[in-house]
């Protein structure tokens, strides 16, 4: 396992922590509610991973976005996804010039720090295969030429689960690269009245950290501390999804069609660690595992027909996992 000088990751942890809470702090000047939301933004933004936002029109999720952006000073853009959209809309083309009689390349939106990709699923395969470079491999191609993109590179999308004319489903492999699947709700009554109070008001951001020390950031949740109970602890929960019948569970035996990926395994394993980051820790525990499960499986977790018939969702079937895998 991990050799590692606890002391000086402690050290690296305590000087670093706060600037995590003054950007959380910077952010709810405008987002009211929403802290588990906003937890797993910056758990993804530490992981270098990209976020799939959920939830009925007017719950701020593009807001969350954009704020998120400002206090983190990226090269932001927003795009707006719609049936005729073409990959040149999004990733650039190639133009002729009259005057050099030569072809010359106009780069897209996605050459920017953080891109929300708003309605992602109103867009049509080809897009969505454009969009699966930018994500997976940090690159983009336009004519002949591959271009890399700038670091740190985030896509943060957003859907709309009730409405269901004029989208497309989205490919289980474009799923599968966010690292989060976030569930935006309604607020609460009093969140309710705070937000209406400040609508009317015009709220600035300041920038909290630079595109440097969020480089730094993830190098340091890549230091955190992994013992080998939670790795098989991880390795486990994964294997549950894939092969329940070891764990004598009927449930998931009768409602899980297809497992999480591995890259979910790894990912699980990362977003452990900054949320060990987040709670000042510079050790992974199984509650750290537990806190990211549901955001990191319940897109991972393909359900069969039968599930659909009985209404049962993703999030019952992660319960239902979480408290038949052992926890060390």
């Amino acid at each position: 396992m991990q050799k590692v000088d606890i002391n000086k990751i402690q050290e690296i942890v305590s000087e670093q922590r706060p600037l995590l809470n003054a950007l959380r702090q910077q952010i709810a000047r405008v987002i009211v509610g929403n802290e588990n939301v906003l937890t797993h933004i910056t758990i993804a933004m530490l992981c270098n991973g990209h976020v799939l936002l959920e939830g009925v029109p007017g719950v701020a999720k593009t807001t969350i976005i954009k704020t998120f952006a400002q206090a983190l000073g990226l090269q932001f853009q927003r795009i707006q996804f719609t049936p005729d959209l073409l990959p040149a809309d999004l990733v650039g083309t190639l133009i002729y010039n009259p005057k050099t009689h030569e072809f010359e390349t106009k780069k897209g939106p996605i050459f920017a720090n953080l891109i929300l990709a708003d309605e992602i699923n109103r867009a049509p395969a080809k897009v969505q295969s454009a969009l699966l470079e930018a994500m997976q491999e940090k690159q983009v191609t336009i004519g002949t030429t591959t271009y890399e993109l700038d670091q740190p590179f985030f896509v943060f999308a957003t859907q709309n689960p009730v409405e269901q004319e004029g989208t497309y489903t989205l490919p289980e492999a474009q799923i599968d690269r966010f690292m989060f699947k976030i569930l935006v709700d309604y607020p609460s009554k009093e969140n309710e009245k705070e937000i209406i109070l400040r609508s009317s008001k015009d709220l600035l951001i300041d920038q909290m950290i630079d595109k440097k020390m969020i480089l730094e950031l993830q190098e340091t949740i890549r230091k955190v501390y992994v013992d080998s109970t939670i790795l098989d602890y991880i390795v486990n929960i994964i294997f549950a999804t894939r092969m329940p019948q070891e764990f004598k569970n009927k449930t998931l035996s009768a409602y899980i069609q297809y497992g999480v990926s591995p890259r979910g395994g790894i990912v699980l394993y990362h977003a452990a660690q900054a949320n060990a980051f987040l709670e000042g820790r510079t050790f992974v525990t199984p509650d750290d595992v537990k806190a990211v499960a549901y955001a990191i499986l319940r897109h991972r977790i393909l359900l069969n027909y039968e599930a659909e018939a009985d209404n049962v969702t993703s999030d019952e079937i992660i319960g239902n996992l979480l408290r038949s895998v052992p926890t060390p």
